[in-house]
């Protein structure tokens, strides 16, 4: 196991670099980058570029002189802003020595600041990350807790009444968009146009500094219900699909006939048989489906409820083309995710010791 997990962290290097020089040669191609921007928020405010170059060059280059600047919207403005603006982004280097720079960064654990905040990239991610990980903890969690008793007794009930009208709900509820299903709570519990039982955003109240702890957690629960709800839904539902197919192709085996020929319980046969081998797949995913719940719904569920966390931050820096944060996020998750994959694959050895993937590769 010691070999297979070594092989799998030296193949997170050409992954990871892959996933970077792929976006890297993407956003060399996407107009509107961060100097067009800045050129349109200041386009038209002719004190600014006297203050830079003085009202004479200023004219200059109005009758031209900046016009052939090749960035949109920049004719009109003196060479050297935007030669000072080139200068401050990076942008005065060849690409490919701007990509080897910020991967040598990268390594040593420097990703920059934000363009457009004035705060490093790790300070913006520690500042958005707890409302993400409540999302994602909090709904892979509920997920987990209904999924697996509702798929074992799925399984148990296969074919009866009660496996029916479950799957019909489920399928209901897999096929429901989360934003979808997030607009209905809030039109159904805080306030949209029944019950005022929920607030309509953020994750605590102005207030919650000067709260008790016990009012702090009351407070805190009342502000993610909804959010966590909204973003369960689709986890949920597929989660309890893969507990029951997991348990009906177990409970179908020899062994599970043989417990039941020598006089054990159903109880007994169940719980004490087929329930390590069913739940390997569930049990050892939990990274997996954590990951997947952090990062699919975030924007969407953090944008209706107004929440401020990184998924919002990865759509808000990418529409702004701030580099350097969508970057640095881009490289961070890239090796959470490639990181889960390993633990994974150590989940399932804890789970079931008779697996070894080493023996799988030879």
């Amino acid at each position: 196991m010691g070999a297979y997990i070594l092989r799998r962290l030296l193949l997170i290097i050409p992954t990871l670099l892959g996933i970077m020089v792929i976006n890297f040669a993407l956003t060399q191609f996407v107009p509107g980058g961060p100097i067009e921007q800045i050129i349109a928020q200041v386009q038209g405010q002719g004190d600014v570029f006297e203050g830079i170059s003085g009202g004479g060059d200023a004219g200059a280059a109005s009758d031209g002189g900046g016009g052939d600047s090749g960035y949109s919207g920049a004719r009109g403005l003196p060479p050297e802003f935007i030669a000072s603006l080139e200068k401050e982004f990076g942008f005065d280097k060849p690409p490919l020595e701007r990509f080897v720079n910020m991967i040598w960064n990268y390594m040593r654990l420097d990703f920059g600041e934000s363009y457009f905040r004035s705060i490093s990239v790790i300070d913006l991610i520690v500042e958005k990350m707890p409302v993400s990980i409540t999302l994602g903890l909090w709904s892979t969690l509920i997920a987990y807790v209904i999924s697996i008793p509702l798929g074992i007794s799925k399984a148990v009930r296969d074919g009866t009444s009660f496996d029916t009208w479950t799957s019909a709900v489920i399928i209901v509820a897999y096929a429901i968009p989360g934003f979808l299903f997030a607009i209905l709570l809030l039109v159904l519990f805080a306030g949209g146009s029944y019950w005022q039982i929920f607030p309509l955003r953020g994750l605590v109240s102005d207030n919650w500094a000067t709260l008790s702890w016990g009012a702090k957690i009351a407070d805190y629960f009342w502000h993610i219900t909804l959010p966590v709800v909204a973003s369960t839904i689709s986890a949920f539902a597929t989660l309890t699909l893969l507990t029951k197919n997991s348990f009906l192709d177990e409970i179908k085996k020899h062994y599970v006939m043989t417990a039941r020929a020598k006089g054990l319980t159903e109880r007994r046969v169940l719980y004490g048989h087929v329930f390590r081998n069913a739940m390997l797949i569930v049990i050892a995913g939990f990274p997996a489906v954590f990951i997947g719940v952090f990062f699919g719904g975030s924007l969407i569920i953090e944008t209706i409820f107004s929440l401020d966390g990184l998924g919002r931050l990865g759509f808000e820096s990418a529409v702004a083309r701030d580099y350097p944060v969508v970057f640095g996020t881009l490289f961070i998750f890239g090796l959470i995710g490639l990181v889960v994959g390993i633990l994974s694959d150590m989940m399932y050895v804890l789970v079931d010791p008779r697996i070894d993937f080493e023996k799988r590769e030879g």
